[in-house]
């Protein structure tokens, strides 16, 4: 699942879901979560034609994806009682 995904699903921004990973970095191996490079990023990006126009062009730093024990993990680390709710 992307980040921005998540971050929606949340009600976090993606600024402040990143954020949280950075802090417990250490809690997601790779099998948890990865940084799509700029191919898959344009790739994924193209497969999409209903999403919505202008959403991740802007985007500083290409998308994390999260697997499902990612998700897990980051409800588990979040502060959000909206991640908590989730679980």
């Amino acid at each position: 699942m992307l980040d921005t995904d998540l971050a929606d699903l949340y009600g976090v921004t993606v600024k402040r879901l990143n954020e949280q990973v950075k802090r417990n970095l250490n809690r997601f191996p790779p099998d948890f979560m990865f940084q799509l490079n700029e191919e898959e990023h344009q790739s994924l990006r193209s497969h999409f034609a209903t999403s919505k126009k202008g959403r991740g062009r802007h985007r500083k730093y290409l998308p994390y994806v999260f697997t499902e024990h990612g998700t897990i993990m980051l409800a588990n680390i979040s502060k959000s009682k909206t991640h908590k709710r989730f679980l």
